[in-house]
């Protein structure tokens, strides 16, 4: 039976509301979450995209790097993270640049093969020793009140503070490293989800940067085993054996300052009291659900490429394996140069004429997420993540556009292989390719992320207001949950975790 009033509703049954959810009902709290879905998970869910094809794809998010062991063990959380021993390979020309966390000698001859000598490699272990550093000292704070930006200066140190929270990232990177491909390398992980211009003083692209290098400490990028959806599926299940009721096809309509929620399902429309409310939407979202007025639309960048493969492409470099390239993050065109390139056309309102990606196959470090017969076939899954596709490309012909954005994409991948990687895509039952693309215009309208942001909005510095949460909203009744709060972003449960922490406290 429903309740007229609960101790605390959670709007949005996505990861992060599913963390509040479970720690809060551990903690004795009567919790109802609403998820407007049909299922829990938001952007963090397994699907079988194909029809007749036994694999499970992690349609949106897909990799785990922010998640805090500390969650992960508060909450007795049973998913297998594995580490990938490849960092990323990047190919050029005959050749490719291989970070292979395995075989350091190996490594240096890479670099040295793409960069013409030592250098880079050197300065590579020094820069990532920087950011190391700084993972383990700032990682342990997202999960505590907020620190302020003196206090966060004095933690991370005086050069770090200058190369990661002062100067702008572009700048760092051109000085520190002298082979475009490297420079790109490095850069990739401050463009992620993020439109932005890496020499701009706005420091956008820094804060991408920080969050892709600090996750639990270590900054390591983790497959999880049974794909995203193992992840919201192993939390739904903790928080309603905590006693959480979780409702799924309900539609949150609105939000009062008062706590009162109104929400939606195939019965009609209901209503229910939070002493708390905690927003696990965008503030875009949750502005819109107060009645207040929005914050500016966001804008996604992003363009993800689903695939299943009935092989791996063949590669140009003969010094290079398949598995190992596609085992860990591979770069397409994703250049220094490159990437300056087609953020350019990018912003003129153009699709990139060759877009820069980054492709990786789930399925080498977790095969369970494909059927017996496709792993006995060689199968695998694919996933690509085009950067510098903001949404302002695809509003005015958004079927034509994600079809020109496909096609200039797939061209761009095949220029570093050794063969069409159309050669390669398995064909479904009916005959079709298995392959679906996203462009951020389709996740606003299929998830109702304002303007398809995978971060909900731009991300935010980890440091802000001394012995805040970060979840705060100017209504004492309603928190943040969401990605949209500060040091939130990506599955991490961050927000989660701090919102019930700001609650309970």
């Amino acid at each position: 039976m429903l309740r007229s009033r609960y101790d605390v509703v959670v709007a949005g049954g996505g990861h992060n509301g599913l963390v509040a959810a479970a720690y809060l009902a551990r903690a004795g709290r009567r919790v109802l979450v609403l998820e407007r879905l049909g299922h829990v998970g938001g952007l963090a869910v397994s699907t079988q995209a194909f029809d007749g094809v036994d694999a499970r794809l992690s349609r949106y998010s897909y990799l785990v790097s922010l998640l805090p062991a500390k969650i992960v063990k508060d909450l007795g959380l049973a998913v297998e993270l594995r580490r990938r021993r490849y960092a990323s390979y990047t190919p050029v020309g005959e050749t490719g640049l291989l970070v292979d966390g395995g075989d350091a000698e190996r490594t240096a001859a890479s670099f040295a093969r793409v960069s013409g000598g030592n250098a880079d490699f050197d300065a590579w272990g020094r820069f990532y020793a920087m950011t190391a550093e700084v993972a383990s000292r700032v990682a342990p704070t997202l999960l505590e009140p907020l620190m302020g930006r003196g206090a966060m200066r004095d933690l991370v140190g005086r050069e770090a503070w200058r190369d990661l929270f002062e100067r702008p990232i572009g700048e760092v990177v051109d000085q520190r490293f002298t082979s475009d491909t490297v420079r790109g390398v490095v850069l990739t992980d401050a463009l992620i989800g993020t439109f932005a211009d890496p020499r701009d003083e706005g420091l956008l692209a820094n804060r991408c940067f920080l969050y892709h290098v600090i996750g639990d400490g270590t900054g390591d990028w983790n497959v999880p085993v049974g794909g995203m959806g193992a992840v919201s599926g192993a939390l739904a299940d903790i928080a309603r054996a905590a006693g959480a009721e979780i409702r799924t096809g309900a539609e949150v309509v609105a939000v009062s300052p008062s706590g009162e929620v109104v929400f939606r399902d195939e019965a009609g429309e209901h209503t229910v009291t939070g002493d708390r409310v905690l927003a696990n939407v965008p503030p875009a979202v949750l502005a819109r659900l107060l009645g207040t007025e929005e914050d500016p639309v966001p804008e996604g960048a992003q363009l993800k490429i689903n695939m299943v493969l009935s092989r791996l492409p063949r590669l140009k470099d003969p010094e290079v394996g398949p598995a190992e390239a596609f085992s860990g993050t591979f770069h397409i065109n994703e250049g220094r140069d490159q990437l300056a390139r087609a953020h350019a056309e990018a912003a003129r309102g153009e699709i990139p004429s060759l877009p820069p990606a980054e492709v990786y196959c789930h399925s080498l470090t977790d095969p369970s997420v494909l059927g017996p017969g496709l792993r006995a076939a060689g199968a695998q899954t694919m996933t690509l993540f085009g950067l510098h596709m903001p949404a302002r490309l695809f509003r005015a012909d958004p079927d034509g556009a994600r079809e020109r954005a496909v096609r200039a994409t797939l061209a761009s991948v095949n220029r570093v292989l050794a063969e069409p990687l159309e050669d390669c895509l398995l064909r479904g039952p009916d005959g079709r390719p298995c392959l679906e693309a996203r462009t951020p215009v389709d996740l606003e309208d299929e998830t109702g992320l304002p303007g398809g942001h995978i971060f909900h909005r731009d991300l935010s510095w980890p440091f802000g207001e001394a012995g805040a949460w970060g979840v705060e909203t100017g209504f004492e009744r309603i928190l943040l949950c969401g990605a949209g709060a500060r040091r939130g972003g990506g599955v991490s449960g961050i927000p989660g975790h701090n919102a019930a922490m700001a609650l309970l406290s």
